[in-house]
């Protein structure tokens, strides 16, 4: 099962000929995901990593029938790219470009509404490693190595700590069903709870380890659905416990600006809705298996 990407998932890359596109292209080939083209505006026609190179994604979906995309296009250019890709029919799109102007993820935001939700483009990211479902496809920038297929789904805003709690599991014999980061911008395209829902729906996750920081409210706002809506057990680490209140700290999102915001009160409030902390960041792979031990 896992969600959003499988083996047979057919993926374009937008920003398939530069240079960092071109890089995780032939890292996510090599993994086995079914990379069949990719986006370079006035390059359509030629070969690139022996795939189709397009001028747009209409044309890949109508031509290879291109489902899901990544996104390696400059910030200036990014939020044009993923609203070709919505526009184009794509269901689901990673966007890993680092700096898109707040503004500009506003209208892409506004412009998503658009679609009747049955049809809206699931977009993850900005800047953020991008999904993986171990075994199966990698759509991101993750290294594929660390990841064994299993039954634990991790949502984070941190790439790394991702990377970090997928190692910790590896090595105490745990795997993972699917791996989503959604970034850690301010506004980004998918949250925690949007996340948490589609994997209370997959029968291979059993347990959902969610990695969080300080900034906003989507970490409370997933505990709340948890509680609400979920059968399965929800694991949670915060980044952030010794953070000052005003400064950024890290990702674009990470700034405490009101009540409820640093990682003491998300773990508080957390801990009230029944979900269990791990403690620190080398205790999140412990911590998952000391809740897989109790299914």
């Amino acid at each position: 099962m896992a969600i959003f990407i499988n083996k047979e998932t057919r993926i374009i890359v937008q920003g398939f000929t530069g240079k960092i596109g071109s890089f995780h292209a032939q890292d996510m080939i090599k993994y086995g995901s079914n990379v069949v083209g990719g986006i370079t505006p006035g390059k359509g026609g030629q070969k690139h990593l022996d795939r189709s190179v397009f001028n747009t994604v209409k044309e890949a979906v109508e031509k290879v029938g291109a489902e899901a995309s990544i996104i390696f296009v400059p910030p200036a250019f990014a939020a044009d790219s993923i609203m070709e890709a919505a526009e184009a029919g794509i269901k689901y799109c990673v966007a890993i470009t680092d700096g898109i102007p707040t503004q500009d993820m506003m209208a892409v935001k506004n412009y998503l509404r658009r679609f009747p939700k049955e049809n809206r483009m699931v977009l993850t990211g900005p800047n953020c490693a991008g999904t993986i479902s171990p075994g199966k496809s990698m759509l991101g920038i993750m290294p594929g190595h660390i990841y064994i297929p299993g039954n634990v789904g991790i949502v984070g805003r941190s790439g790394t700590l991702g990377y970090e709690a997928a190692d910790q599991m590896k090595n105490l014999g745990i795997g993972v069903s699917t791996s989503v980061g959604i970034g850690g911008d301010p506004i980004n395209g998918s949250s925690h709870r949007d996340i948490m829902e589609e994997f209370e729906k997959d029968d291979e996750t059993k347990v959902v380890l969610m990695i969080g920081e300080i900034g906003g409210p989507q970490e409370v706002e997933a505990g709340h659905f948890a509680k609400e809506h979920m059968s399965k057990p929800v694991v949670a680490y915060i980044a952030g416990l010794t953070a000052p209140k005003g400064r950024r700290m890290g990702h674009a999102g990470a700034i405490i600006s009101s009540s409820g915001e640093s990682a003491a009160e998300k773990v508080a409030m957390l801990k009230e809705l029944g979900v269990t902390i791990a403690p620190t960041p080398s205790a999140m792979g412990e911590t998952v298996a000391s809740v897989l031990a109790k299914l």
